[in-house]
């Protein structure tokens, strides 16, 4: 597992080195990649010992090889690599495993074992569009994973209906380190060309009668060169201290929209109607867990080139009032995102 940390960065950096686009091995395989990092800045925050801070970091760095085994069997293997966010760990990026699994398809349905994709957030993520610059409302709030290790289902009900079902350990790409099992279920219906409605519902079963459930409804709009999607969740955490749930309301607003040719902008709206009580935990951005809060993004997005991406964005959260009545002071942070991926 050593040798393998150590060769996976210098695979990623010949190949990115070498040429943008897929790299492939023989008929069946293929090699690619992409990475997304920020020159951040921080101005103001609520806690002041952020205040000041500036670097660059790679949030993401992802090395991706997939294999065609035969007319209905195909695998990938993909590895992660990130800067830690937590402003305080100094340390090199070391890969780990984020897909591997294989995959079974007939017509319009396919089945995975291993360690794939959720349903939480697979749509929203694609009509939000917009990963390398920020994560999707749940994922950064850290109310959900976008990977599980089990067994998962997906396809086309008709021609309208999409479905994507999973039961799995409920511990991200991580070993199982309880009796329980996660259950989650997304079920999306196309009533346009352009418009689509989805419904997600997860059962996290933890120990100590401390379950996990999760609701959520998401509404979108997609065409050449606008998006706009409207969320809203709902998550309960079953004796979150003891004999007390904690529940979590989440809405938010996103959209993306063509200027010229080679430039985007984009803007998205998050409200949390209730203090996160992990939210100083959120990496790179990391949140009050005193009091509710609203985050805004916006930026522009200037294609150099197909495969690389300049991203000008600025992050700020404002927050309400605490239980001891006070207002922590806003979070701003500017950044500059390069994406690039081959």
């Amino acid at each position: 597992m050593r040798r393998i940390a150590l060769l996976c960065p210098i695979i990623f950096l010949l190949a990115a080195s070498t040429v943008f686009g897929q790299i492939s091995i023989g008929e069946k395989s293929k090699v690619s990649g992409k990475a997304f990092g920020d020159f951040y800045w921080i101005p103001q925050n609520h806690n002041s010992d952020l205040q000041g801070e500036n670097g660059f970091w790679f949030r993401r760095i992802y090395l991706t090889f997939e294999t065609k085994i035969s007319d209905s069997f195909s695998s990938r293997l993909r590895f992660e690599m990130n800067s830690e966010g937590d402003f305080i760990t100094n340390s090199k990026m070391v890969p780990d495993v984020k897909d591997a699994y294989l995959k079974w398809s007939s017509e319009n349905h396919a089945v995975y074992a291993g360690i794939s994709g959720s349903p939480t957030w697979g749509l929203v993520e694609d009509v939000w569009g917009y990963r390398s610059v920020e994560k999707s409302p749940l994922d950064l709030q850290r109310m959900g994973s976008s990977r599980d290790f089990g067994v998962a289902a997906k396809g086309e009900l008709g021609t309208s209906w999409n479905y994507h079902v999973m039961v799995g350990n409920g511990n991200s790409n991580r070993n199982e380190i309880n009796q329980g099992k996660k259950v989650l279920a997304a079920l999306s219906y196309e009533i346009t060309e352009n418009i689509i409605l989805e419904g997600y519902g997860d059962y996290n079963g933890l120990p100590n009668n401390r379950d996990v459930y999760t609701g959520q409804v998401f509404a979108a709009y997609q065409a050449d060169n606008f998006n706009v999607g409207l969320l809203y969740a709902h998550q309960v955490q079953k004796n979150f201290q003891p004999g007390q749930d904690l529940d979590l309301d989440i809405a938010s607003v996103f959209t993306s929209f063509g200027l010229s040719e080679k430039l985007k902008g984009f803007f998205r709206v998050d409200h949390m109607f209730d203090p996160n009580p992990r939210g100083e935990g959120i990496d790179y951005i990391p949140f009050s867990d005193q009091a509710e809060s609203t985050f805004l993004l916006a930026g522009v997005d200037i294609a150099l080139d197909p495969n690389v991406h300049l991203m000008p964005n600025i992050e700020t959260v404002v927050y309400g009032e605490d239980p001891q009545g006070n207002t922590p002071k806003s979070d701003i942070i500017p950044r500059l995102t390069l994406m690039f991926q081959f």
